[in-house]
């Protein structure tokens, strides 16, 4: 089983979620570190943030997202956690997925050269 890495301040983010969304979103979260549901009911490829990123999308109330990477073998990323307001995904969190992917990238070719 694959544990959650979260990103930034996205842990804090999903904490601050709608008791039921914030349920459904671990849950779900809890189904991909099993392998038991690689493709959940609503998400999405967004590759503008980076190769394997998704968008697991969650809708109660509100519009729920998170970004997230599943493609490396030693944990999931959540790389970010946010209320969509607009049918349009922001430029702000598309660009600040982007970066923390960036960075995950980044810090995992210095961790991998460090163990070499």
């Amino acid at each position: 089983m694959k544990p959650v890495i979260y990103c930034g301040n996205s842990q804090d983010r999903i904490v601050g979620f709608e008791s039921q969304a914030k349920q459904r979103i671990l849950r779900l979260l809890d189904k991909l570190c099993a392998g038991l549901d690689l493709h959940p009911k609503d998400f999405k490829y967004i590759g503008v943030v980076g190769a394997g990123v998704y968008e697991l999308r969650v809708r109660i109330g509100k519009q729920y997202r998170i970004f997230y990477v599943t493609k490396f073998a030693e944990a999931i990323y959540v790389l970010h956690a946010f209320v969509k307001k607009k049918q349009q995904t922001s430029r702000h969190d598309i660009e600040l997925g982007s970066q923390r992917y960036k960075a995950l990238i980044n810090y995992r070719g210095e961790k991998n050269e460090q163990e070499t």
